[in-house]
């Protein structure tokens, strides 16, 4: 390849790179929401009195869960939405409640009794959303049952 090609060629493969990077996010994105394929529900659960929707997101990063909580609370109408995307074993935890509910649940209560599942301490935000970590990241599942649990009483 001629010296002068190389700038272009570079170039081209750049944009091919973003062009893939948006393409995989968005296919997590749609995994995360559809529930994983696997033994997960792929509809919101009735909880305590409140629709849930709950997922783990393998490969998706802390600051992709809050587009998704944003989605499933539209999708949700009213209820609650909890994603804890696990990347390189550690995990990121996103709550959004609806603004109906929260004066009867706050995220911040629910994103610290994630957290505490996957080892981390703390977590914040507003009522509406909040977010935290963690290292454990195969504690995933745990953190979303811990959840379950807080709203079940």
């Amino acid at each position: 390849m001629p010296l002068k090609d190389v700038s272009r060629k570079v170039g081209s493969l750049m944009e091919e790179r973003r062009n893939l990077e948006r393409e995989l996010a968005e296919t997590k994105r749609k995994l995360a929401m559809g529930g994983g394929g696997g033994a997960a529900p792929s509809g919101p659960e009735e909880i305590g009195g409140f629709k849930l929707i709950a997922r783990v997101a393998d490969g998706v990063g802390g600051k992709d869960l809050r587009g998704l909580v944003d989605e499933a609370k539209g999708k949700l109408g009213s209820g609650i939405a909890v994603f804890i995307g696990v990347n390189e074993g550690k995990a990121a935890v996103a709550v959004g409640v609806t603004d109906d509910l929260t004066d009867k649940v706050s995220a911040v209560d629910l994103v610290r009794v994630a957290a505490a599942e996957v080892g981390g301490k703390g977590g914040g935000g507003r009522a509406d959303m909040a977010q935290a970590g963690g290292p454990d990241g195969d504690k995933a599942e745990a953190a979303l049952d811990a959840v379950r649990k807080t709203l079940a009483g």
